[in-house]
């Protein structure tokens, strides 16, 4: 069987090589910063092997030749049949800079000021993100999250195609969380944020829960979007979608929003769904409710 392949490549500080970890641990032969004039020789003694079936790599901007043969590569890979895939990560600016000021790392293009290298890196890497498989912006990721997403897109899978949903509580008052595919507002339910004693609370806790269930508005909104999920779902498998990223948001983030989410998850996990739930915001302005 060919070997598959995952290249792995994007902007400088945006994850590359945790990545390449986690590609690791799902058991693929992994090598960082492989000159791009190797690739080829490197798949087909790949394929010679008996013992390296899958394979990811590692190629951006340190590799001189990486910018200008890319392209030519990879289109001689899958010419022959290869089972190419790549991965491009890529972050916002202001969190590449934060990430380079905490690592003291000095960026790849040389001799330049850090804000003049990122954007000409992006520049540069214009071409290559518009021919990537899938693109990962990992401004709001941790390694374990950045992890999590490449161990439920590259995991070998036994049977049927699965859909991996994940649910996203957050408060629209810190923003949208990026990526969704669906969006449910949830401020038009009663707030535990104007109940005093509920206050410091979160929608995980058994006082927010109760509080919430006892308005009949908010049983009803769960049973709606998770009907609607149950009648989604399906029709996003069937067109061979792997993932579907529904967010589920209130005005802070701490209580409604959480609540709904880990009941839409639950349900959707009855019905047998592969489901996980992040809360965003939950821990938030926690301080301010502390006495």
């Amino acid at each position: 069987m060919p070997v598959s392949v995952v290249i792995i490549t994007g902007v400088s500080g945006s994850g590359m090589s945790s990545a390449l970890k986690a590609f690791e641990d799902l058991g693929y032969f992994s090598i960082d910063n492989l000159p791009v004039q190797l690739i080829p020789t490197f798949v087909r003694l790949c394929d010679e092997s008996s013992e390296i079936g899958r394979t990811a790599l590692v190629v951006d901007v340190r590799s001189l030749e990486f910018l200008g043969k890319f392209s030519r590569i990879h289109a001689e890979l899958k010419e022959k049949g290869v089972n190419v895939t790549v991965l491009f990560l890529d972050a916002d600016d202001e969190v590449l800079l934060r990430r380079y000021s905490e690592t003291r790392r000095p960026h790849p293009l040389p001799d330049q000021d850090v804000v003049v290298a990122i954007r000409q890196e992006r520049e540069l890497l214009r071409e290559i993100r518009e021919l990537s498989d899938f693109v990962v912006d990992t401004s709001e990721h941790t390694v374990h999250t950045l992890r999590d997403i490449i161990k439920d897109q590259f995991a070998e899978k036994a049977g049927s195609h699965e859909l991996n949903v994940t649910i996203s509580s957050f408060g629209f008052r810190h923003g949208l969380p990026r990526g969704l595919d669906m969006l449910f507002d949830v401020r038009f339910l009663p707030n535990p944020h104007f109940v005093p004693e509920l206050r410091p609370f979160t929608g995980r806790d058994a006082a927010v829960i109760d509080y919430l269930r006892s308005e009949p508005e908010v049983e009803d909104t769960i049973a709606r979007f998770a009907d609607l999920l149950a009648f989604l779902l399906p029709r996003f498998q069937r067109e061979g979608k792997s993932y579907l990223s529904v967010g589920v948001g209130c005005t802070g983030g701490r209580h409604r929003s959480v609540m709904v989410a880990d009941a839409i998850s639950k349900r959707l996990l009855e019905l047998g769904y592969k489901t996980k739930v992040m809360h965003r915001d939950i821990q938030k302005d926690e301080q301010r409710y502390k006495v």
